[in-house]
This record gives structure tokens, C-alpha cells and sequence, in this order.
């Protein structure tokens, strides 16, 4: 009886997925039981980041090298990550065989779901139209909003972001939505608007339309993370504000690499504030959209470079490595979340996890020579839908108005009170 039962014993752990551990089974690669997760890849109400991937074309170079595509885009919210290749069966005797070369690296085949995956073929305002219009209403509700794109060097984020003549950028197109829903509302409110735009290099602040010496972080109880002496402009009209907008990228931070010759080195952030007044009510709501371009992570190898372009690689990765463990810890729930780590994560504290509706744009490559990078991305995006914020409308004085209605009900009561009184009285003089 006892050699029966380690018999079966042995049987029941023989398989080698029973020896797999649970950690393993539920992977952050979207790999898990269907039951489990999502199968569209919309986020859950409560406030979590939206996440969208950007797959660019191949380059001329990749072209000539020949690299594999290791992107299958499934559907408009799936990709497969390093596909399985499809090869032509071989039989020997009727029997089909493996023939399977020992040498070669088997396909990892990872199944990936977002809240929305573009393919090669769109365009920056395809891409808009999906992921940063629908922030411009909430913006006008009073919400705080927020937009940023991440990936490898090369993967295409600023073009995303800024885009070119004949494709403007989603920067671009989310500021002709904010001034023409502005103009749509314009009889019942007032606006004020301001913009600042600074990027974050080798760990300093740097204002891009004010250049000067470096500024400081500080922390406020009422605004959060503020930058001490950035000086704030005040915008009238669109033309104004995109005439910064291009002053402010002439003055960004960029260096050719072997990765991309037009690499940006530093990450840039661009911060529209919306003041708006009603004109019946008097309520008054201020509203922050911020919009971010990072730095790409990158290999040191990818970038052909040593020395100052070295160092700055290494930067740009602690900041990145920063905000994922500020992704990673949100993601898990932690109450410690280690944003002062970088100066990065200092500013973006209030669109991770914060009073904001966020969108992350993660963009990848779809060759082979960036596989690890591509995967990375791929990664971290995964970390990030996992991330809810509190979201609340920013609501300047509605305290005052309730208290001006409070007394104002307080008033007709009184009076009525008065008015009962002179009633009750007329009647008794009337049948006495």
C-alpha cells in the first residue's frame, strides 16, 4: 500500500507544469488564464491609466539588414510578441517530423493586451483621436489630465508627440481640441489659460522658453510638486501658445547617436493650466493637462558613444529605472511609493497615481535588432494598467457658493416663517 501511494505520488507531479510554481503561472506578460484577464484589454472603472501601443515602420536600415519582425498585431487591443514562425511540415514515411534545429532560439510567442494597439500604418492623428481627445472634455470638467509616451530610442516618441508638417503631433492636435471646445463655451464661461515647458536634464530642471540656471522642486500642501521660479505665460489665443511650443523644442536638449540621429536627450514636460469661471454660478474650476516626452531608454552598446553622451545615457536610465519602481509600487498597492528618487518622478507624481486621468502612449519597434527594448516596453506597459488614481473635479470655490445658498434658503424660510405668521393673524381678525 505505501509503494501504491508514493507511486502515485510520483504520477501526480511526473507533468512538467506541475512543477512550475504558481509565481510563474501568473505572469505580468498577459499570459494569463482567460478567466482572469481582460480579453479586450479595456481598463476597469476606477480610474486606471489608460495605455495604448504605437508600433513604428521599419527603417531603411532594417530594411537593408534584413531584421525580422517580431510583431504580430492580432487586433485593434492584442500584438503577439516574438511570434512563432510558420513552417512547412516535413514527413518521412508518412509520419510528419519535428526537425527541429537544437541551435536555434525557440519564439517566446507572448500574448500582449492593451486598451488599444496601432499598427505601422497610422498616423499621429489616428492615434489622437483614440487616446488624448476624449481628455480635453474632462479637462473642461475640471479634471486634471495627462499624456506621456514612452519607449526605446528610436521608437518614434517624439514624432508621436510633435510630429511633422504634413503629421502633426498629438501635442499639436490636443491644443486645437482644448481652443476650439474653448470657443464652443465660451458665452457661458470665462478662461484663462498659462502654459510652462521644461525638461529634465542629467537630473536638472531646466525652464526650455526661459533658459537660465537651473530651478528646484519644492513641495506645496495645496499644489503638490511645484518648480520654484519657472516663469508661467499666459496664452490668448492658439497661435501664441504654438509659437512657444516650437521655441521651447529648438531649446530642448538633442544629439545624434547611432540609435537615432535626432535622439532626445532629456525629458521634456509641457503643462497647460485651464482657470475657468461660470458666469451664472460663479464657480470657478482650474485644470492642469500635462503632456511628456521622455528621454528613451536605451543600451550603451546601441548607442555607439562614451564619455558626456555615455553619462547622459546613464541618467536618462536612472530616471526611467526611478519611474518604474514608482509603477512597479502603485501597481502592487505599497503605501511607500519612492518618487523622490528622481527629479522625473518628483514632477510626475500627480499624473502616476494621483488626482489625474493619464494616458501612457508606450511606442516599440518592430525589428528584431531591438527585441530587448521592444520587450522592456512592452514590460513596463504591462505595469502600468495596473495603476488606479483617485480622480475629483478641481473646484476652486464651491465652498462659498454653498454657504451663499445656505443663507439665501435660511432667508426664504424666515420670511415665510413671517409671512405665516400675518397669515394666521388676518384670519383670526377676519372670522372674529
Amino acid at each position: 500500500m505505501l509503494r501504491l501511494h508514493l507511486q502515485n505520488n510520483f504520477k501526480m507531479v511526473k507533468n512538467k507544469r506541475d512543477l512550475k510554481s504558481p509565481g510563474r503561472n501568473r505572469s505580468l506578460l498577459g499570459t494569463r488564464p482567460r478567466s482572469r484577464q481582460s480579453i479586450t484589454g479595456k481598463s476597469a472603472a476606477g480610474g486606471n491609466i489608460r495605455v495604448v501601443i504605437r508600433v513604428r515602420p521599419f527603417s531603411e536600415r532594417e530594411n537593408c539588414s534584413n531584421h525580422k519582425n517580431v510583431i504580430k498585431i492580432v487586433d485593434e487591443h492584442a500584438l503577439v510578441f516574438d511570434p512563432k514562425e510558420d513552417e512547412e511540415p516535413f514527413f518521412y514515411h508518412g509520419v510528419q517530423q519535428r526537425n527541429r534545429d537544437i541551435m536555434k532560439r525557440a519564439n517566446k510567442h507572448l500574448n500582449f493586451t492593451f486598451d488599444h494597439v496601432f499598427g505601422d500604418s497610422t498616423n499621429n492623428e489616428d492615434v489622437f483621436e483614440v487616446s488624448t481627445k476624449t481628455l480635453i472634455g474632462n479637462l473642461m470638467k475640471g479634471y486634471n489630465c495627462s499624456v506621456f509616451v514612452y519607449g526605446a530610442t528610436g521608437a518614434g516618441k517624439t514624432h508621436t508627440m510633435l510630429g511633422c508638417n504634413t503629421d502633426p503631433g498629438i501635442t499639436f492636435l490636443t491644443m486645437l481640441e482644448l481652443f476650439k471646445q474653448k470657443e464652443e463655451l465660451h458665452e457661458e464661461r470665462e478662461f484663462e489659460i498659462g502654459m510652462t515647458y521644461l525638461e529634465v536634464y542629467n537630473e536638472t530642471v531646466q525652464d526650455l522658453l526661459n533658459p537660465g540656471p537651473a530651478l528646484s522642486l519644492r513641495e506645496d500642501n495645496k499644489y503638490g510638486v511645484v518648480v520654484a521660479g519657472i516663469k508661467m505665460h499666459r496664452i490668448e489665443a492658439s497661435d501664441t501658445l504654438f509659437e512657444l511650443l516650437e521655441q521651447g523644442n529648438r531649446n530642448r536638449t538633442q544629439h545624434p547617436t547611432d540609435a537615432n540621429a535626432e535622439s532626445s536627450r532629456s525629458h521634456a514636460v509641457f503643462q497647460v493650466y485651464v482657470k475657468m469661471k461660470f458666469k451664472t454660478t460663479g464657480e470657478v474650476r482650474v485644470a492642469k493637462l500635462s503632456m511628456i516626452d521622455l528621454a528613451g531608454s536605451e543600451r550603451g552598446a546601441a548607442t555607439g558613444y562614451s564619455g558626456a553622451r555615455f553619462t547622459e545615457g546613464a541618467n536618462i536610465n536612472k530616471s526611467l529605472l526611478a519611474l518604474g519602481n514608482c509603477i512597479n509600487s502603485l501597481a502592487d498597492g505599497h503605501r511607500h511609493v519612492p518618487y523622490r528618487d528622481s527629479k522625473l518622478t518628483r514632477l510626475l507624481k500627480d499624473s502616476l497615481g494621483g488626482n489625474c486621468q493619464t494616458v501612457m502612449i508606450a511606442n516599440i519597434s518592430p525589428s528584431s535588432h531591438n527585441y530587448e527594448d521592444t520587450y522592456n516596453t512592452l514590460k513596463y506597459a504591462m505595469r502600468a494598467k495596473k495603476i488606479k488614481s483617485t480622480i475629483k473635479k478641481n473646484v476652486v470655490n464651491c465652498e462659498s457658493n454653498l454657504n451663499h445658498y445656505i443663507q439665501l434658503v435660511e432667508q426664504l424660510n424666515k420670511e415665510i416663517k413671517e409671512l405665516k405668521v400675518k397669515v394666521s393673524c388676518l384670519s383670526i381678525w377676519l372670522f372674529s
